[in-house]
Formats: structure tokens, sequence, C-alpha cells
């Protein structure tokens, strides 16, 4: 069973400062935007990372999740982990999964060959999981949230090549872990002193809450090649800054240099 990141979703108050500081400092490209997020009072802009994406929501009517979601977290920040099952068997084994582990199905869709299903941040803690399936089968191209294709073209890599790492918080790191490695079938390592669980692509690395925001999707991890460039950008655009991260949208980028080759 392979699960693959595709997309991190972040919520904003407003979405396009969010976007264009996403261009501007890291490089990307807005490749969609999504008609069909309306129907939950949100407005959307997506941009590839590579062959994977970072999408921007913002809510536009009132009493929407997304602005609940705000309202508790304090501001803009990390909202949902979106990735892609193999196969269907795949994906619905971490839906009976989560099921198990009295984890709700907060939405599921299903139409023309595509399926997906969005775990319910309350019981998943740190932030919405969701897992998609098409009948393309494609982990590196065909993506239904981004149209299908078409994006392609929108695919910078001169300055941020990939995401590598998600960083999720919670009053108690090891328990958090725990919960998503039932859920996702895997199993948990040990990093530098911290819970982690491995996709296909990515890690997902379990830490404590500390910044009084909460629970929630605390961090990525980007390889990147111009790190410099990124960290001049941020600063003259009046972003936090510390070390080798990045704070966007209320979530802290950490640069890793790319690998060369």
């Amino acid at each position: 069973m392979t699960i693959q990141l595709r997309q991190i979703c972040l919520v904003a108050g407003k979405l396009a400062p969010v976007v264009d500081d996403l261009r501007h400092i890291l490089g990307l490209e807005a490749c969609y935007i999504d008609p069909g997020v309306k129907v939950f009072g949100l407005e959307n802009t997506l941009l590839p990372v590579g062959r994977n994406f970072l999408e921007v929501v913002a809510p536009i009517t009132e009493n929407t999740a997304g602005g609940r979601y705000l309202q508790r977290r304090g501001g803009d920040g990390g909202y949902m982990v979106i990735t892609q099952a193999d196969t269907r068997e795949a994906q619905s084994a971490v839906r009976l999964q989560a099921l198990e582990n009295g984890v709700r199905v907060a939405y599921e869709h299903d139409r023309d060959g595509w399926n997906l299903c969005q775990l319910h941040p309350g019981d998943m803690v740190a932030a919405f999981l969701e897992v998609e399936w098409d009948q393309h089968e494609d982990l590196s191209g065909h993506w239904m949230p981004a149209g299908g294709t078409g994006w392609e073209d929108k695919v910078r890599q001169d300055v941020t090549r990939d995401i590598i790492g998600v960083e999720l918080q919670g009053p108690d790191p090891s328990a958090l872990a725990d919960l998503w490695a039932r859920v996702l079938g895997k199993t948990i390592q040990t990093v530098e002193g911290l819970p982690t669980l491995a996709l296909n692509n990515a890690v997902l690395t379990f830490v404590e809450a500390v910044d009084g925001r909460g629970p929630g999707l605390s961090g990525l991890t980007l390889e990147v090649k111009d790190r410099d460039g990124i960290l001049d950008r941020a600063q003259a655009r009046g972003r936090g800054i510390s070390g080798d991260r990045v704070d966007i949208g209320g979530v802290w980028f950490r640069l890793t240099s790319a690998r060369q080759g």
C-alpha cells in the first residue's frame, strides 16, 4: 500500500497576501483555482511544488469550517494534509482504519473514477487528513484537485524543489503519532528524538505544541535551491525568520538545500 503526499492546504483570513508571499518568496506560480470549494464557503489557489501542491483557502462566507479553524488557532496556519493512494483498496484500508480508531469521516466525494475521503480534524487532532484515489493512479501526474492536468507548465523548481516533510503539533506528540500511525497503517520511527511516520515521498514529524496556538499543522520542510534568496526575500517582505525557517501564512517553512544531481 502506497500513500503519497500530494498537497498541503493552508487556511488564511485573506487569500491574496499569502499566495503573493508564496509566489515571491518561494518562487512558485499559481496554477489552478477550484470553483468547487465555494460550496464550503471558501476561495482557493493552488501552486505546484514539483509534482505536488500548496493550496491556500480563505473564507468568503460566515460560519465556515475554515473560519472556525482560523478562530481556534488564532490566525492563518496549516489546515489539511492531502494524500493520494495508489489503489482504491489502499484508500479503503485507510478509511476503515480510521473508523476502527474512532475517527469520523468529515466529507466524502465519489464521481467519475475519483474518490476523496476527508477525516475529521477534531479526531485527527492536528489537521484534516484527506486520502484521494482516482482511476489514473498516477502519483506524480494527474491530480484532480488541480484540474487533473494542465498545471504542468506552471512548475518552477529553480528556487523551491519539493515538499519533503510535514510537522504536526499537539499536547502529546507520541499519542498523536500513534493515532496517525494506526490510521495510515504506518510504523513509528524516532528521528532526532521525535516520533515520525514515513509516507512514500515525505516524512510526518510530531512535536509538542509550545507556541500557544494548540494542535495544528505547524511546519513544512522544503527542498530548495536558493535558500539565501528565500531568506532575503522573506526578510524584505517582513516575514518571520528563525535560522533556516521562514514564517509564511502562519506556517514555518524549514529550508533544506536540494541534493545535487
